[in-house]
């Protein structure tokens, strides 16, 4: 894609949501490290259920640490994983407290050191949570990337690289969120909404979708 219609890709999707920002609900970076640690190979409409019950009763690493793994398994047990992931909240809450006087880190190496978390995670959080200019590559951006020919790429560190790269300055900040709701609304994985599409004809998708005749 041409460094023009880059900047005129994001200048639309800017127009049509001027504040994105993730659709997992939270009040603090530490229910957000939450719900994104938890947000692994699950929806975040069923995060935010699940959430919806926990955050009330317990939303601090002292609190969540207190409950246990058995006791925070009782509030995420709906979520795919959830074994896996209640060992690992109670790690990251018991590192949290040791190493960071209970507060979430700032950078990348800090969060990247804390059980469940990766690249992914860690980039949502510092995007979402501290205002920096990261880029979260998840299936939707990776297939949004490559489809539209923004930033094509072989894996999600290759497209990642490339969207730092090719997405102008002045929409960085919110890059990661536009895309994200665009892949999951519109250039969906098996019949993207090409018809409603606004980026439609800066697009280098070949087999773009029509509207049903009649």
């Amino acid at each position: 894609m041409k460094p023009a219609d880059r900047i005129e890709f994001f200048r639309r999707l800017a127009e049509l949501n001027p504040n994105p920002t993730t659709e997992l609900e939270y009040d603090t970076p530490f229910e957000l490290l939450v719900a994104v640690i938890l947000s692994a190979q699950a929806t975040d409409v069923g995060v935010n259920k699940a959430t919806r019950r926990l955050f009330p009763v317990a939303n601090t690493p002292a609190a969540i640490l207190a409950l246990g793994e058995d006791g925070l398994k009782r509030y995420i047990s709906t979520i795919g994983l959830f074994n896996a992931k209640a060992k690992n909240v109670i790690a990251t809450c018991r590192i949290l407290l040791e190493r960071h006087g209970g507060e979430v880190p700032q950078t990348r190496e800090a969060l990247e050191a804390l059980p469940g978390v990766g690249r992914k995670t860690a980039n949502v959080v510092l995007n979402t949570a501290f205002g920096q200019p990261t880029m979260a590559v998840d299936t939707h951006i990776f297939r949004v990337a490559n489809r539209t020919g923004l930033a094509p790429g072989k894996d999600v560190r290759a497209v990642e690289d490339r969207l730092m790269k090719a997405v102008p300055r002045d929409y960085l900040q919110d890059a990661h969120h536009w895309l994200i709701l665009h892949g999951r609304y519109v250039c969906k994985a098996r019949r993207p909404e090409c018809p409603v599409c606004v980026v439609r004809d800066l697009c280098a998708y070949r087999q773009k979708t029509v509207l049903p005749a009649g």
